[in-house]
């Protein structure tokens, strides 16, 4: 029986990661799960959720670490773990460094390398920084490039990568919420309780992006304060990100702030949960421009590009940048603007069907020979 071993260390991976190791280990592949710890709470959390217990836990993480460290932590950590338990394949998911790391690690030890939610690219190596390179140097090395969307193939065929070696699966990450929104997990601030309860508009925001850090930050920051002054009915619903630096620009301004709720990053459930009561969703997530239109919420982007084109064109996420004066503005007009707003939130999600776990496991089956891939996505 060929071993598998899924590596991730991050919440977006885990979150994106579960559906696949839920659906190997009732497969005819042996799973042995592998997390670093890059990120460690959130990294819990997420497993505990989905009922996953690591194998091996390289538990890396260390108080405001460095991507090299991150990235010379997991290569040292996999060459051991590789030693004494080889894999027949390795399953990499994105564009974290985690995801980066764990990859070259892999093709030092000439293990074939799958891609998950390979393809994506925003045109720009600096924007997401490091993850646009990191998802190019990911597809160097890896043998199946597992692409979320048809868009993702086509920039991965650009790149003369074998179409052989391409499968459209969709984004695992709709399966890991659909699996999820339905089970409404309690909040565990009250204050979150009581927006569920009373219904009232809501701006979800999410920010943590390192290119908006800084100067950036601070603005994103003000435009949150404004919002809230602008607008009594409008609760904005905030988990911050943990890292003091985005904490030390962004939450000054909010500071006193009625209807501004400030938490801890919600744990997978309750985020899912919110998501699904949220009127709008601001975001510099990638994952979250995934998950939002699955839902009919309205999505707007503080990015000037994104990698993940496919809301853009079918209008429920727009890109609007990090000025300070347009994030105000571009919010208001959703909550004024009806027409405008219903025209985002009807918009189709180009995205996934939930079974993009099931394609997955079965494209590595085939080219593991013990199976056989099934029909494509969006085909």
């Amino acid at each position: 029986m060929p071993l598998v071993m899924p590596i991730y260390g991050t919440r977006p991976e885990a979150i994106k990661m579960a559906p696949i190791v839920q659906a190997l280990k009732v497969s005819d592949m042996e799973c042995f799960v592998t997390v670093t710890g890059q990120h460690r709470h959130m990294l819990d959390q997420v497993n505990e959720l989905f009922d996953i217990v690591p194998d091996a836990d390289l538990n890396i993480i260390q108080p405001r670490q460095t991507l090299s460290s991150v990235l010379v932590k997991t290569i040292d950590g996999l060459d051991q773990l590789f030693a004494a338990n080889r894999p027949d394949a390795v399953v990499v998911q994105g564009d974290t460094t985690t995801s980066t790391a764990a990859a070259i690690a892999a093709f030092y030890h000439s293990i074939p390398v799958v891609h998950v939610e390979a393809g994506l690219r925003s045109g720009d190596l600096f924007s997401p920084f490091p993850e646009e390179a990191n998802r190019k140097i990911t597809s160097q090395v890896a043998s199946l490039h597992l692409a979320p969307t048809q868009v993702s193939k086509a920039n991965l065929l650009r790149e003369n990568v074998r179409p052989r070696n391409i499968v459209v699966t969709g984004n695992t990450v709709i399966d890991a919420l659909l699996a999820t929104v339905g089970k409404l997990v309690p909040f565990g601030d009250p204050n979150l309780e009581r927006v569920g309860a009373e219904g009232t508009k809501v701006l979800l925001v999410t920010t943590h992006r390192r290119e908006n850090q800084g100067d950036t930050m601070r603005g994103i920051g003000r435009a949150l304060a404004r919002l809230a002054d602008a607008d009594d009915d409008l609760t904005i619903v905030f988990p911050v990100h943990k890292n003091p630096a985005v904490r030390e620009a962004v939450l000054p301004p909010l500071a006193g702030k009625r209807n501004v709720i400030i938490t801890e990053p919600l744990a997978y459930g309750e985020f899912t949960r919110m998501l699904s009561l949220a009127t709008i969703v601001l975001t510099d997530s990638g994952g979250v421009q995934e998950e939002a239109p699955s839902l009919g919420k309205p999505v707007l982007v503080m990015r000037d590009n994104t990698e993940r084109p496919e809301a853009v064109a079918a209008g429920t996420v727009r890109l609007i940048g990090t000025d300070e004066h347009r994030i105000v503005a571009e919010v208001l007009r959703l909550l004024h603007d009806e027409k405008h707003f219903v025209s985002m939130a009807n918009a189709v999600n180009p995205y996934g069907d939930g079974n993009a776990a099931k394609r997955t496991i079965a494209a590595i089956a085939e080219m593991l020979g013990v199976g056989t891939r099934i029909d494509e996505f969006g085909v």
